[in-house]
């Protein structure tokens, strides 16, 4: 290989989503020369295929949905055409130029293409060598599972569903987790007809067991069949027409469901993501790819670097966002000073929606739980006028473990909460945090004065 293909930098990132670029932000702030390696498109998945597209469907439905419990409101029609129009414009048709020119200007050099290691800090593209004086950051991201009684249907994934240009007749969505539920409300929405199949008991298997049940009746009080405890055993279909993202197949598929056939005009497969690990060259390094879960930091030679999906951390954007400045800063000479503890928020964009942090009850047997129902706080009830919701509050002694909020605006009543676990506020100086009248924050009255 010649001389000119090998190009050395301090920081070599694979994998240009918002965890890679998080990380090569921060490292060149530090005045570090940093590649960042990417593939597909600049900004990752939560870009184009994931977080922001599927809020950009969801939203306007919540806009409707609260009109259509406003006394003195008639509910917006929604014009199909219009909300992927507006899909279209937050991914910006799926054209990464913009989030180039950001990168640039942040300093980072990008290179097109697969990366793989092959050799200690060395990671190839093609047919370049990029070498890393100071640290090669692995942020590859996660995939879609599809279980192998789907994999000769080429069955539907989360991407089809952000992606969709052309709505099925009816669907099967398999699974009930975050992406099972919220596709299913935006599916409904634009005229298909749903049917979750989930092979627990429940829906969102990590959130108390009564925002499950409240996700579960607003889902079937949109014209969503949910199903609990079943089990797929074989799918098949013709051969497909296309396999164009977010269209149809173009032959129906049947699904054999406890022993009885269900045929379908398409099946979205929702059952988890897995870390993008594969043909990345870890072994050539030493480094043993696991058979679940993603990469812990700690097993790593101190010049590999993992953050996002990649890792062994919750395969949350924030979250992978979080870690990547925690590893930038370092890099740079400039580490973030770390607190104690640092919980892990979560929101699910439902009809009402759901917010948690920290632990649950379930994972804190012991503790206390502080509950309240969202109808008896005045700024909630101003939202809708049957307003439904409820929140738990995870308490040991005078120390906050957990939060969960359902109902209108959980996500962002969520952060204080966050911030209290984080700060360590005790629970008789959270009572003196006053809020505004009359808000839906008052929920934190009604949960402290439990205590």
């Amino acid at each position: 290989m010649s001389r000119q293909d090998t190009t050395d930098h301090d920081v070599v990132v694979i994998g240009g989503g918002p965890a890679g670029e998080n990380a090569a932000d921060y490292a060149a702030r530090g005045g570090l020369d940093v590649v960042v390696v990417e593939a597909e498109l600049l900004g990752g998945e939560c870009s184009y295929w994931a977080c922001m597209p599927s809020k950009a469907l969801l939203t306007p439905l919540d806009v409707a949905a609260q009109a259509d419990h406003l006394g003195g409101l008639e509910a917006p029609a929604l014009d199909r055409d219009a909300l992927l129009d507006r899909r279209d414009s937050f991914t910006s048709d799926w054209d990464d130029e913009g989030q180039v020119d950001w990168a640039r200007s942040a300093g980072l050099s990008i290179v097109r293409g697969r990366g793989r290691l092959t050799g200690e800090r060395e990671v190839t593209v093609g047919d370049r060598v990029l070498r890393a004086r100071r640290a090669v950051v692995v942020a590859t991201g996660s995939e879609a599972v599809v279980p192998e009684v789907y994999a000769e249907v080429a069955p539907w994934t989360s991407r089809d569903a952000t992606g969709i240009h052309e709505v099925p007749a009816t669907i099967a969505v398999v699974g009930g987790g975050v992406v099972a539920c919220e596709a299913s409300r935006w599916l409904a929405a634009l005229g298909a007809e749903v049917t979750m199949l989930v092979r627990d008991d429940r829906l969102l298997a990590r959130a108390e067991d009564v925002a499950a049940e409240i996700v579960a009746t607003s889902l079937r009080d949109a014209g969503i069949t949910v199903r609990f405890g079943v089990e797929v055993g074989s799918a098949y279909r013709d051969p497909p027409l296309t396999t164009a993202v977010g269209h149809p197949r173009g032959t129906e598929v049947t699904l054999v469901v406890d022993g009885g056939e269900e045929r379908y005009a398409e099946v979205l497969v929702a059952t988890g993501r897995r870390p993008a690990l594969r043909d990345l060259g870890l072994g050539s390094v030493g480094v043993t790819v696991p058979e679940r879960g993603g990469l812990a930091a700690e097993h790593l030679p101190d010049w590999l670097q993992v953050v996002g999906d990649a890792s062994d951390g919750a395969p949350l954007t924030h979250w992978g966002k979080y870690q990547a400045r925690l590893v930038g800063s370092r890099l740079a000479g400039t580490p973030l000073r770390e607190p104690d503890e640092v919980p892990v928020p979560q929101v699910v964009f439902t009809d009402p929606p759901v917010a948690w942090v920290g632990r649950t009850s379930a994972e804190a047997p012991d503790a206390r739980v502080l509950d309240a129902d969202m109808s008896a706080v005045a700024g909630a009830s101003l939202q809708r006028d049957d307003v439904t919701g409820w929140a738990r509050l995870v308490v040991q002694d005078d120390r906050l473990l957990g939060a969960t909020f359902v109902g209108p605006h959980a996500g962002e009543l969520l952060h204080a909460a966050t911030v209290a676990i984080v700060g360590g506020v005790p629970l008789s100086v959270l009572r003196h945090a006053v809020p505004a009248y009359p808000t839906v924050s008052e929920i934190w009255l009604r949960l402290l004065e439990q205590h």
